[in-house]
């Protein structure tokens, strides 16, 4: 079931997330997040900023989510969201990645959204082939722009018109 998230998913959210922290490119990020600091991302993007954070939970379990957030901050980009995704890797080739994408995509073009960016950490074959299912087009590449793990890596813009 893909359901809105609240405020008691902030420790499954952490659970699945740390282990892309540590070792994983599909974030930049290179510190484990505490569960209050999920929390508090949860609040902002979802309760304060109003983007759609949806989570998939099966048997009690969330095994997956995805919210909508800021691309940028300034005004001009009120009308585009940067999409995120991240699916437990044991329950990886299910679909839930793709079935909470769908919602999301549905939820922001309800939403009043133009446009979604999806940022690509290069080489990752199963994030590229889940936007382009839904139509996003690459849009840019930015070589060496991330540092991570003693290694330069590329990230992707991929773009979708609602």
């Amino acid at each position: 079931m893909i359901r809105a998230v609240t405020l008691l998913d902030a420790e499954a959210l952490t659970a699945i997330y740390n282990p892309f922290i540590r070792t994983s490119s599909a974030t930049f990020e290179e510190t484990e997040i505490t569960v209050d600091e999920m929390r508090k991302r949860i609040q902002s993007i979802h309760f304060e900023k109003k983007y759609p954070f949806l989570v998939f939970e099966e048997d009690g379990e969330i095994l997956g989510y995805a919210y909508g957030s800021s691309f940028r901050e300034r005004i001009s980009y009120r009308f585009t969201a940067e999409s995120t995704v991240y699916v437990e890797p044991s329950s990886f080739g299910k679909g839930i990645g793709k079935q909470l994408y769908t919602l999301l995509l549905e939820q922001l073009s309800e939403g009043g959204f133009h446009s979604v960016i999806g940022v690509i950490t290069l080489p990752n074959d199963p994030s590229v082939k889940l936007h382009e299912q839904f139509g996003f087009k690459k849009a840019g590449l930015f070589t060496e722009s991330g540092f991570k793990f003693n290694q330069w890596m590329d990230v992707g813009f991929w773009e979708l018109l609602l």
